[in-house]
């Protein structure tokens, strides 16, 4: 019995050392943080408008796919995050699984976010689809 331990406690040792690094948010911080692998996805031209975080919460529709540009200043715990431009503060959620690989991303790092605006009669919420660093 012993002898399975040692063996099961070390296979699942060489499966950590063989993980490849995942990217996640290196920037301030107000809960745990967590990463996963993200998916590839298609990056050619697009309709989804570019808007400003100022134009989002005047205009935005619920179920509109938008595009921001800016940059992650914080982490809110879980997939909370808020995200801002040089017009404004939202808050955004973005699942660990659409961080780059390999890629830290902090508050200064430029990002592209594409995702659906969730409106409800009282608040608003950005849900992250795409993720993409910006030089």
């Amino acid at each position: 019995m012993k002898k399975t331990t040692t063996t099961f406690v070390l296979a699942l040792g060489l499966l950590g050392a063989a993980a490849p690094a995942l990217a996640q948010y290196t920037g301030p911080t107000t809960g745990a943080q967590t990463a996963a692998p993200a998916a590839a996805g298609y990056t050619g031209p697009s309709s989804v408008p570019t808007m400003t975080v100022k134009q989002l919460l005047d205009t935005a529709t619920d179920d509109q796919h938008v595009r921001l540009q800016g940059r992650i200043v914080s982490h809110d715990g879980g997939k909370n995050y808020t995200f801002a431009d040089d017009s404004g503060r939202l808050p955004v959620e973005i699942s660990a699984k659409h961080f780059p690989p390999g890629q830290p991303v902090t508050a200064t790092q430029r990002v592209e976010l594409v995702g659906e605006v969730d409106k409800g009669l009282r608040s608003m919420e950005f849900e992250v689809e795409q993720l993409r660093l910006l030089p």
